[in-house]
């Protein structure tokens, strides 16, 4: 057997202990908001521990926390050291949306049933903390590597944009890889994203008494006139178009809507909040002065209508970059050796964390545990789940990139 094939037979003797380290992570809720993840770094750092692998935690201070609309943030740092060479880290997040209504399974059961394992966070990306971590262990029980440096960051702030995850630890110089990879799914490897733009959106009218609706000013309606400019411009973005591969146009979505204080009561107050999703093409300050501009022109038409624009988030589109070369030759080849078929470089109209190391300067891919689309893995929907031959097969992929990467 060669080194790959016994990184590959070590994994095998060794799934059903990273199927139950998969289990207890899944176990501890990150729901997020509130976002209250501290405890489950704490159980994840117990966990390595239990395999020799010492997790350094670094607890962000509260007032940045909150700020970033959280409750508590450790993120965890493991760092191995064989020799000379670059540094490879692998980022997963453990923070998650909140369940939601639907569920067949318990979404912190950790339940397995016809080869998949169920729950929040088992296929974004709780799975990764174990692809990840099995990988380092198959590499140090079986390659012994004697250069470079691997690292594990384990991070709770994704669905909040990664401020207070991997862009404090970069901004405070705890982590500087030379090249990383961060938690995805396992039948493409991505080198670029979209953007995200969200914003909140508050119409103001004039509360007043259903019985005499004259004397006030129905925000509601006035954020009808919004909306109707909002979806005219989502019609218009289907005409353009992405020249990145998996990637298609840009579009815009109203997730929420909140106003008005009783049925017999003209609304004073409407807000809603607006997710835009920008095509790695696109200019991130022309999209949100453009989106300002349409909000503030159709408040205008209504009569008594005045609206407050605020951003709630910005994350900028990830760019591929020339480094990560070796990445991706080395995934897809190990991908299709491990698969049976080829491995895509692609894009996705997803956004990441990983556009963060890219804007340091630092090459990085996606690739981890999952199925070939998210709507199969029910990410953000009940009933998340992970087939466990993919979680099998990406943790071999991780292992023999790591050799390659490492000599």
């Amino acid at each position: 057997m060669n080194t790959y094939e016994k990184l590959d037979a070590w994994i095998d003797e060794h799934f059903d202990e990273q199927i139950r380290f998969l289990q207890e992570l899944i176990r501890v809720p990150t729901d997020t908001p509130p976002g209250n993840n501290a405890p489950h770094a704490d159980r994840t750092a117990d966990l390595l521990q239990n395999f020799d692998i010492h997790a350094e935690k670094y607890s962000v201070p509260d007032a940045e926390v909150k700020a970033a609309g959280l409750e508590s943030i450790t993120n965890l740092l493991v760092k191995r050291e064989y020799g000379p060479g670059k540094t490879v880290l692998l980022n997963a997040h453990g923070d998650v949306v909140p369940p939601g209504e639907g569920w067949t399974k318990n979404p912190y059961g950790g339940e397995i049933e016809d080869g998949k394992i169920y729950g929040r966070a088992a296929a974004v990306s709780k799975c990764d903390f174990s692809t990840y971590t099995f990988a380092l262990r198959a590499l140090e029980a079986v390659a012994k590597p004697k250069a470079g440096k691997l690292e594990l960051l384990f991070t709770y702030d994704e669905e909040f944009g990664g401020e207070v995850g991997p862009a404090w630890m970069l901004k405070h110089h705890i982590i500087k890889p030379d090249l990383m990879i961060a938690a995805g799914f396992s039948y493409q490897v991505v080198t670029a994203h979209n953007g995200c733009l969200q914003m909140e959106v508050t119409v103001h009218g004039k509360m007043a008494h259903a019985a005499i609706p004259d004397s006030g000013v129905d925000a509601l309606q006035g954020a009808v006139a919004v909306l109707n400019a909002l979806y005219a411009q989502n019609t218009l973005y289907k005409q353009v178009c992405s020249k990145v591969e998996g990637i298609t146009h840009p579009y815009l979505n109203v997730g929420m809507i909140e106003g008005g204080t009783n049925t017999n009561v003209i609304p004073g107050r409407v807000t809603m909040k607006l997710d835009r999703r920008m095509i790695p093409e696109e200019n991130p300050a022309e999209v949100e002065a453009t989106l300002r501009q349409v909000i503030t022109d159709a408040a205008a038409k209504m009569p008594g209508i005045s609206v407050d624009v605020k951003r709630i988030l910005l994350c900028n589109a990830m760019q591929p970059l020339p480094g990560n070369t070796p990445l991706v030759d080395a995934i897809q080849h190990h991908g299709e050796q491990v698969f049976g078929e080829k491995i895509p470089a692609l894009g996705t109209p997803l956004y990441t964390d990983v556009r963060l190391f890219c804007e340091a300067g630092i090459p990085g891919v996606i690739y981890g545990a999952g199925p070939r689309t998210v709507l199969e893995s029910h990410a953000k929907r009940a009933d998340e789940r992970l087939d466990l031959n993919d979680l099998r097969r990406a943790t071999k992929v991780i292992a023999r990139t790591l050799v390659d990467l490492l000599k």
